[in-house]
C-alpha cells in the first residue's frame, strides 16, 4: 500500500502535463494563433497564463494565447472593450463554428469538445483554449475587460516571476500545491473564482519553506484560505482590479464554508493515519481531492 507522502507525489506527478499533452496543446495553440493572424495584424501572440507559469492542473482547459495587437488593430482600444471580443469571436466561429466559441470577460474561448471522463481523462487532449486580445502599454499590457466596460492594465511576465520565486523558496512544491489545490477547487464546482486567485492567495498564505508533510500543509492551508477568502486580493503586478472582484460576498461565504469543510476533512484524514488506518486515510484524500488521488 502506498504510504501517505508517495501518495501525494503520485498525485502531484498525475497532474503534471505529459509529453502527449505538451503536443496536443502545442498543436491546437499554433493553429489557433496561425488562424487569428489571417484575420488580425498582430505585432505578437504568445502562451501565458497558468499554462505558462506551470500551474495549470488538469483535465487541461482555457489555456491562454495573448494576441498583441498590431498599429491596423489599434483602433479597438478606443472602442468599448466588447467591440474586439465580438471581432475575435466572429473569426474564431469561421474557423471552429459558432457553438464551439463563446465570448467570456476578457478573452474568447474556443471549446474543441473533448469529452472528459469520469476519472478525468481526456485522452491526452487540451479541451479548451482562451484568446486574449491586448495592446503593448508600457512594460506591460492592457486587456479588455467587457464588465469594467474599459482596458485594464497586466502584466504576465511578472506573475510568471513570483510563481518561480515561489516555486524556488518553496523546496520546488509551490506549483504542484498549487495544482492540487486548482484541481480540489474544480472537483468542488470551483467555489474559488477565477482559479488565478488561488495562485495570489498562495503566493502570501504558503509560508516558506516547504515543511515536508503534505497532508499538514493542506490542513493549514484550507483553514487559511477560510480565513482570508474575505480579504482584497490585488493583482500581484500592481495593476489592474483586484484579482478577487469576481467573488460577490454570497460566493465568499459559500467559498468559505467549502475550505472548512476542507479543513476538517484534513483533520480527519490526518487522524487516521494516527490510527495506523493508513488505507482508509487515503480514502479520505481522496473524497477530498477527486479520482486523480491515488488509493495504490
Amino acid at each position: 500500500m502506498l504510504t501517505l507522502d508517495e501518495a501525494f507525489k503520485k498525485f502531484r506527478s498525475r497532474l503534471e502535463l505529459n509529453e502527449r499533452e505538451q503536443n496536443n496543446a502545442s498543436s491546437r495553440h499554433q493553429e489557433m494563433r496561425e488562424h487569428l493572424r489571417g484575420d488580425f495584424a498582430l505585432d505578437d501572440d504568445f502562451l501565458t497564463g497558468s499554462y505558462r507559469r506551470y500551474t495549470k492542473t488538469k483535465p487541461l482547459k482555457d489555456v491562454d494565447i495573448f494576441c498583441v495587437l498590431g498599429q491596423k488593430e489599434k483602433h479597438y482600444r478606443n472602442e468599448h472593450p466588447e467591440s474586439v471580443l465580438t471581432a475575435f469571436e466572429k473569426s474564431l466561429a469561421k474557423k471552429y463554428g459558432s457553438k464551439a466559441v463563446s465570448q467570456q470577460r476578457r478573452s474568447v474561448c474556443v471549446d474543441f469538445g473533448v469529452v472528459v471522463d469520469a476519472d478525468d481523462n481526456t485522452d491526452y487532449r487540451v479541451v479548451s483554449m482562451d484568446a486574449v486580445p491586448a495592446v503593448v502599454c508600457g512594460e506591460g499590457y492592457e486587456i479588455p475587460d467587457k464588465t469594467e466596460g474599459k482596458w485594464i492594465k497586466t502584466n504576465p511576465k511578472t506573475h510568471a516571476e513570483k510563481a518561480i520565486q515561489a516555486q524556488e523558496a518553496y523546496n520546488s512544491e509551490w506549483k504542484g500545491i498549487v495544482r492540487m489545490l486548482k484541481y480540489w477547487n474544480n472537483y468542488h464546482d470551483k467555489p474559488i473564482k477565477p482559479s488565478f486567485l488561488i495562485e495570489v492567495m498562495a503566493l502570501e498564505c504558503l509560508h516558506p519553506p516547504f515543511g515536508g508533510r503534505f497532508d499538514y500543509e493542506f490542513q493549514g492551508i484550507f483553514a487559511t484560505f477560510a480565513d482570508r477568502i474575505f480579504d482584497i486580493w490585488k493583482d500581484p503586478a500592481g495593476l489592474g482590479t483586484p484579482v478577487s472582484d469576481m467573488m460577490t460576498q454570497d460566493k465568499k461565504e459559500a467559498a468559505c464554508t467549502a475550505l472548512k469543510q476542507a479543513a476538517r476533512q484534513a483533520t480527519l484524514a490526518i487522524d487516521l493515519v494516527r490510527q495506523g488506518k493508513n488505507g482508509d486515510a487515503l480514502g479520505a484524500w481522496r473524497e477530498l481531492f477527486g479520482p486523480k488521488f491515488p488509493l495504490s
